[in-house]
């Protein structure tokens, strides 16, 4: 089983050798190529539609690990009893669908060991949700895929102060880490946000102006970090 860059990503962020549940798994790729690694003792894949089960079931079935992975019905994770799971996979949906099937179903979110989340959108509501909700982010990736940047979190059982509006937009640690890719999506923000300011120039909407001149603000900020780091290092 060969993934794409943005599923090898959220893949690789599974740690240790534990029964894995797959929210909305589609075609049941990331647990079937979890199995074939051995990096997982067990999957559940689960979707709320009938029509991507049975796909995952004849990927399953041809790429042999029936013994391994199963199918469930679910609507998001209220077919998972808690303990069930000890890893927890929810990707490739909206970040507003993802917050809905963790308060749904907070007590099986809390009993798992880790949870990796890749929301589409609004990844700024998802880290607030989960940080309001008693978990901790341990870990982000960014990875660019067919011209799209995307995002996976992993979060535990824990708490850590709340972010600041920067950090719920764009997160901590690959700042923190000062992670080249992040580095390029930054400086495409930046861009973006530019072209809208100058596109409002001759707006009456004020609001909007506003808006987007505190965006803009924002990545300032944080592409700060970058600079001051290199301005460190030519000293």
């Amino acid at each position: 089983m060969k993934l794409s860059d943005r599923l090898l990503t959220v893949a690789s962020m599974i740690e240790g050798n534990k029964v894995l549940a797959d929210v909305g798994t589609d075609h049941g790729y990331v647990p079937i190529y979890l199995a074939q690694e051995n990096k997982i003792t067990h999957a559940i894949a689960m979707d709320i539609n009938e029509g991507p089960l049975c796909r995952a079931r004849e990927n399953i079935a041809a790429y042999n690990v029936s013994d391994r992975v199963e199918t469930r019905l679910s609507d998001g994770l209220c077919s998972l009893k808690p303990y069930e799971a000890q890893s927890i996979l929810i990707a490739g949906m909206g970040g507003l669908l993802i917050n809905r099937i963790l308060g749904d179903s907070l007590e099986a979110a809390h009993s798992a060991e880790e949870l990796v989340l890749s929301p589409h959108s609004d990844i700024d509501k998802v880290r607030e949700f989960v940080l309001e909700h008693g978990f901790t982010i341990t870990d982000e990736r960014i990875v660019r895929e067919d011209g799209k940047y995307y995002f996976a979190i992993r979060i535990v059982n824990g708490s850590e102060p709340m972010y600041d509006e920067a950090e719920l937009i764009y997160g901590r640690i690959l700042p923190q880490k000062k992670d080249e890719l992040m580095h390029e999506y930054l400086n495409s923000e930046y861009a973006l946000y530019c072209r809208i300011n100058e596109n409002l120039a001759n707006s009456d909407n004020s609001v909007r102006k506003e808006q987007v001149r505190h965006r803009i603000a924002i990545i300032e900020k944080v592409l700060d970090g970058y600079e001051c780091q290199r301005d460190n290092r030519s000293t």
